[in-house]
């Protein structure tokens, strides 16, 4: 069993630009299956073999595609998660930063309850070592099949700590960028939670930001649901209250968005909070180890 994309994954790329057909080669090196790419003027036309269209309706038609990755600029990127939900796209992957916030409210209030799962935006995707699956701008060469999931509102953080559980020997089962916008579709908790209920994960690596209060919702979930050892560290510990810092989500506007507040209540939820980024992956190997798992 795998979490949101493995061997059955056929993707298709909106936005079939120079980033999104680079990162469109880049997938299909590291095996992904994938089937269209769109673009308004181009339909009929074929970028490095794969059949390009002008509507993601006329693609998921005409070549079965069931996830969908979107590098379209930030003006059009709201419109293209909606053609994409309106053609039936179950799993929507967005890439791309500053979508307008409104627009994003408008998403989120168009696929409440509807079943379509949305990753991002602002996010670097989702990837399932074990099959292959490469559904984002994730540098597939760093990944290593395994059991522990990773979870994570920073993209660069993913890489780091994937390098350094690859460095240890310990593979990972899916790898997910959350996003980190105010708004996005799939949050630290769902992942989280797809992760616990994923039988061939064995354990999981959260990173979290300042900012908001999504890391206590997954202390909360992880506390009452969890028995799998979870790895949690929070990014921008230092950082002033009340400035933003990477992320439009990461800045302190209360006291659940201070960093000692949310390691507080990941270590309350029974976590391993690691207080260095670069001791992440030697606490998932401690945690192994106790836990009986190495």
């Amino acid at each position: 069993m795998t979490v949101l994309v493995d061997q059955n994954t056929r993707l298709l790329v909106q936005g079939i630009g120079t980033e999104g057909a680079n990162h469109m080669r880049r997938s299909i090196a590291y095996g992904t299956n994938v089937v269209a790419a769109i673009h308004p003027r181009r339909g009929g036309e074929q970028q490095d073999g794969v059949p390009i269209f002008t509507t993601v309706d006329q693609a998921v038609r005409d070549t079965g595609a069931n996830v969908s990755i979107i590098f379209v600029p930030a003006p059009g990127a709201a419109d293209a998660i909606l053609e994409a939900h309106a053609a039936g796209v179950p799993l929507i992957v967005c890439i791309t930063e500053g979508i307008p916030v409104l627009d994003m409210v408008k998403v989120k209030a168009t696929l409440r309850g509807t079943g379509t799962t949305l990753i991002g935006p602002n996010c670097p995707g989702v990837i399932t070592p074990g099959t292959k699956t490469r559904v984002g701008i994730m540098p597939g060469d760093v990944f290593l099949p395994g059991n522990v999931g990773v979870v994570s509102r920073s993209g660069t953080l993913v890489y780091e700590v994937v390098a350094q559980l690859t460095g240890l020997g310990i593979g990972q089962s899916t790898c997910i960028g959350v996003g980190g916008d105010p708004i996005i579709g799939t949050r630290q908790i769902d992942a989280v939670r797809k992760l616990n209920e994923d039988p061939d994960t064995k354990a999981i690596v959260m990173v979290g930001e300042i900012g908001g209060s999504a890391e206590q919702e997954a202390a909360a979930y992880i506390k009452e649901n969890v028995k799998k050892p979870v790895v949690a560290f929070i990014a921008g510990a230092t950082a002033p209250e009340g400035r933003r810092m990477g992320h439009a989500g990461a800045i302190i506007s209360g006291e659940d968005g201070k960093a000692e507040n949310k390691k507080a209540a990941l270590r309350a939820a029974g976590a391993y909070v690691s207080d260095s980024p670069a001791e992440i992956g030697t606490t998932m190997q401690r945690a192994l180890k106790e836990r009986g798992l190495a």
